[in-house]
């Protein structure tokens, strides 16, 4: 259950209509999701979270797009945020993102938390080759 009810017309607020419209324009889709839909009751917040999202996900860089979206369910998995791992493992699908290689994704994704576990419940010391500088 939402901790905050969606605005039931968001886009009769032009910031927040501006937005989606760049949503559904980066994005190629008509489709707004929930995540934006409950930002729209905070129109700056909206804007400067879709500045940022696009800025990272959407921006060519240096990682590919489906690259990003595996960091983006990594992480998402660690934070326990079941709303991000739903929709960045359908961006991941949509970007070519095949059974072998979630697969291979949920592999990493147990052995780095089983790993995480065992080195934080030992306390190993960082090896000074693994340090900066």
């Amino acid at each position: 259950m939402a901790t905050l009810a969606a605005p039931t017309d968001p886009e009769a607020d032009p910031r927040v209509k501006a937005v989606f419209d760049d949503i559904r324009a980066t994005r190629r889709t008509d489709f707004i999701n929930n995540l934006w839909r409950m930002l729209a009751a905070d129109p700056a917040l909206l804007e400067g979270t879709w500045a940022e999202v696009k800025q990272v996900m959407a921006a060519p860089s240096t990682l590919d797009p489906l690259t990003k979206e595996l960091i983006y369910m990594a992480v998402s998995v660690a934070n326990g945020c079941s709303y991000c791992v739903h929709s960045h493992t359908a961006a991941a699908r949509a970007k070519g993102m095949t059974p072998a290689q979630h697969a291979e994704f949920m592999a990493i994704v147990g052995l780095a938390a089983k790993t995480n576990q065992i080195a934080t419940a030992l306390q190993v010391p960082v090896d000074a080759a693994f340090e900066a500088g």
